[in-house]
């Protein structure tokens, strides 16, 4: 596993000491230029020395020097014969332009200046080993204090990284401490301006997980609620069934029992749609849905079943390009449930029309009926799961307009509730925002 406090140290580690290197080699190269133009200096007013006593001794004689001597001098009359020379064993040119110059003896590189006078040349030179020697102790002086200061340096950052990644170990052990019934979102109020990012993304998604599991644990109550009743009804008339004296009875109460399990088949696929109503739904890729071709599918799919209970069922309305940003199979389960619910309570003889149409800026599915309606004081209750209206005999799970309204809020649609053109039966309209004509 990669370890960023590492990766931190070996970084800054190695910049510091690319850094000093470099500002090593720049003191280095600084002091040899300091030192070289104050050692230039030196040749040159020895040579001027030299020529000033020369001349006020009437003569042109060098000095003694000692052998230890770091210079040589070499003095030449202007015939080029030698007046004095200060070092037997390193033998310089016998000729030299005015000024400084570089030379290659047998005892290496030297530095050489050359003053010429009237009648004789005097000529101070150098050794470059003890010129780069001077330079390196100047150097070394100077780089000293921070070459000193290395530990310190690297204790600092250290320390200062440790502290730098304080924060991120907090939340990874705040993280570490949420459990499915600890959901709570992490602080965001002082934690680093580069770290905040990663906490609000950490507490969306621990919002997410707590809508979810609040979700589940809904879902879960009311499957068990709404499953307990029919269990218990189709338990007691097996039952009635096994007591049966006649096979007419027998049958009559096995026929009863076949209702019930057609009931619970129809409650527990109310259930399945409801689940997949889930939050995390939303999450889902969304495309361009036609409504006029998806309520064609829809009328299609329940004519067999309509035309079974006698009711008229058709298309009634369908505009041209009604279309709207949505999920295809969602949309479809919700405009279904609306069908299925104007089926089971639309009488027989009776009618129901499906319509996709485009009304103010907005896509709209409707489904009018008629059936007995609903009471207006009663129109918003039968969103609530399991929700009956009282007084109808007609079998029911009572989630239907559950699901409608939990897939019409993930789209941002309005569903609403309303008496049919003539009076009697419903009408159920689902409201979208459009997508543009082309």
């Amino acid at each position: 596993m990669r370890s960023i406090r590492r990766q931190l140290l070996v970084a800054l580690l190695a910049s510091v000491l690319v850094a000093g290197s470099i500002a090593a080699a720049a003191v280095y190269q600084r002091a040899l230029e300091e030192s070289g133009a104050i050692l230039d200096y030196q040749l040159r007013q020895m040579a001027l020395s030299l020529r000033d006593s020369a001349i006020r001794g009437g003569g042109i004689q060098g000095p003694s020097y000692d052998t230890d001597f770091d210079f040589a001098i070499d003095i030449r009359a202007a015939d080029g014969s030698r007046l004095h020379y200060s070092r037997s064993r390193v033998e310089l040119p016998e000729a030299s332009p005015a000024g400084y110059s570089s030379v290659a003896t047998e005892a290496g590189q030297w530095r050489l200046y050359t003053l010429l006078q009237p009648g004789f040349a005097v000529r101070v030179a150098q050794p470059m080993h003890l010129r780069n020697a001077i330079a390196a102790k100047a150097a070394l002086r100077t780089m000293t204090p921070f070459v000193l200061l290395v530990p310190l340096l690297l204790v600092l950052i250290w320390i200062f990284v440790a502290r730098g990644l304080k924060p991120l170990e907090a939340i990874a052990a705040a993280v570490k401490a949420r459990s499915a019934s600890s959901l709570q979102p992490l602080e965001e109020q002082r934690v680093p301006q580069e770290i905040a990012p990663v906490v609000v993304s950490l507490n969306d998604l621990l919002a997410r997980l707590r809508r979810a599991l609040e979700h589940q644990r809904a879902f879960v109550a009311d499957a068990a609620h709404a499953l307990r009743t029919p269990l218990a009804a189709l338990n007691l008339q097996i039952q009635l069934a096994e007591r049966a004296q006649t096979p007419e009875a027998r049958s009559a109460a096995f026929a009863t029992v076949k209702d019930g399990i057609t009931r619970t088949t129809h409650l527990v696929e109310q259930l399945l749609t409801l689940a997949r109503t889930d939050p995390e739904a939303a999450d889902r890729a969304m495309a361009p849905v036609d409504l006029g071709e998806l309520a064609s599918e829809v009328v299609a799919a329940y004519s067999t079943i309509a035309e079974a209970h006698g009711i008229d069922l058709g298309l009634k309305r369908r505009d041209a390009g009604v279309a709207v940003t949505g999920q295809r199979d969602a949309l479809k389960t919700l405009l279904s449930n609306l069908v299925d619910n104007a089926l089971r309570y639309t009488p027989r003889g009776g009618r129901v029309d499906a319509a996709a149409l485009r009304e103010n800026g907005d896509a709209v599915l409707e489904v009018t009926d008629t059936g007995p309606g609903i009471p207006a004081d009663e129109r918003e209750r039968v969103f609530d799961r399991f929700y009956r209206v009282g007084g109808n005999d007609v079998p029911g799970s009572g989630l239907g307009l559950a699901i409608v309204r939990s897939i019409a809020d993930r789209h941002g649609a309005r569903v609403t509730l309303s008496d049919a053109p003539d009076g009697a039966g419903l009408r159920v309209r689902a409201a979208f925002r459009a997508l543009s004509s082309p």
